[in-house]
């Protein structure tokens, strides 16, 4: 049993990792092990397999975990693998630490992730430090950061470990690559959006916790090396179309009327200006379609704006203070 802090003064934390795993027996073992020397042990591992080739490690099965592997009959993504995973943990489980299979985190990540749990109980998402797994002298990113044009990208990805800020700070949306969510939370928005597949899911799940009132920061003590495109090869087709597609749907689920009216030329602007870019890059077939398809989804897109927009509890102006704003390169 996980003990922290004063048992009989503040609340149990029972911590769930969820592992979706997809041809990735090459790194899978190293991140299970990652978790076998956590100061801090979770009370229950779900590795979701994805349909993949290659076999989990015979390995897994000897590890000193609770671990409970979910064979999927074909791949079904990132976003539903999650989902899937979550839904199969035992009730008790009441936060959910997301973990890829190419991610390593330092052995007091749950650690530090419990005590800021208590401690700052105004935050029911929590991002890692993330370092580059084969260049540790550059950081990954600290956060996710969302422009008011719709693109998100990560805090400080490739800057040197300087940039890393030291205190607690509020974050838009952490990386799902190594991340904690309360479970009520994540229950309540409906979690992951299953049509994502992959890419921008984290960055949708986190702008309707936050439509929903609910607040995430970047927490700097937990420190998790990450390979990073260890399965998709980053500005591939695959990632071009989903990445690309998922930024229109999240813009137009998730964004104020009245943000939505001021920001759109610089939607418009964006996509237009990524159209041109892909298209120099010899990528135009899939930029068109991933925009095509965006639009094509508009009758369900519509119904969950709808639903989600009703469900919004804060101000239009609360949001805009957390959305970058400028240039959004």
């Amino acid at each position: 049993m996980n003990h922290f802090l004063n048992d009989k003064t503040e609340p149990h934390v029972k911590i769930g990792v969820v592992i979706v795993n997809y041809n990735s027996t090459s790194c899978l073992l190293k991140a299970l092990n990652a978790l076998v020397r956590q100061s801090y042990k979770p009370d229950q591992v779900i590795i979701f397999d994805n349909a993949s080739c290659e076999p989990i490690p015979q390995k897994t099965s000897k590890l000193n975990l609770p671990i409970k592997i979910i064979y999927s009959s074909q791949n079904i993504g990132f976003a539903s693998g999650n989902n899937k995973a979550i839904a199969a943990l035992e009730p008790s489980i009441n936060w959910i630490a997301l973990l890829n299979p190419d991610a390593y985190p330092n052995e007091d990540w749950l650690s530090v992730m419990v005590n800021a749990i208590v401690k700052y109980p105004q935050y029911t998402f929590w991002g890692s430090k993330l370092i580059c797994e084969k260049e540790p002298s550059l950081l990954d990113g600290t956060g996710d950061i969302y422009h008011i044009s719709g693109r998100a990208w990560r805090q400080n990805h490739r800057k040197a470990l300087t940039y890393a800020p030291t205190q607690i700070e509020e974050i838009f949306s952490p990386c799902a690559a190594a991340a904690l969510y309360r479970r009520d939370v994540f229950t309540e928005c409906q979690g992951f959006d299953d049509y994502y597949f992959c890419y921008y899911e984290d960055i949708d799940l986190s702008f309707r916790l936050r439509l929903l009132g609910y607040n995430g920061a970047y927490l700097p003590e937990a420190i998790v090396e990450h390979t990073g495109s260890a399965t998709t090869e980053r500005h591939s087709d695959f990632y071009t179309y989903h990445g690309h597609r998922n930024l229109v749907w999240t813009y137009f689920k998730n964004m104020p009327l009245i943000l939505l009216i001021i920001t759109i030329p610089l939607h418009l602007f964006l996509n237009i200006a990524t159209l041109v870019i892909f298209v120099v890059r010899g990528q135009s077939k899939t930029i068109f379609r991933a925009k095509i398809d965006a639009l094509k989804d508009w009758p369900r897109i519509k119904k969950q704006r709808q639903l989600i927009q009703r469900n919004r509890k804060i101000h239009s102006y609360q949001l805009l203070k957390i959305l970058k704003k400028g240039l959004p390169w």
